[in-house]
């Protein structure tokens, strides 16, 4: 399983599951992280946290342990 976490700066990728449950799920999902979604990494920070990336035209940071629920292709 590939996770954003795994993503590299410049990288174009489509959201496949949002993994985990409950309010963390959820909050993900309200972000715009959604099935089928192009996501654009644009940024990582020099310890690997937080990742920047580009979802549905607006900017959004992810700490390391939200990129590693998120499963891309």
């Amino acid at each position: 399983m590939k996770t954003l976490r795994d993503a590299k700066i410049k990288d174009t990728v489509r959201v496949v599951r949002v993994h985990g449950e409950g309010a963390l799920r959820r909050r993900i999902m309200d972000m715009g992280l959604t099935k089928g979604v192009e996501v654009y990494i644009r940024k990582v920070a020099p310890l690997g946290d937080p990742v920047e990336v580009t979802v549905r035209g607006y900017e959004l940071s992810l700490r390391k342990a939200d990129c590693e629920l998120i499963e891309i292709e």
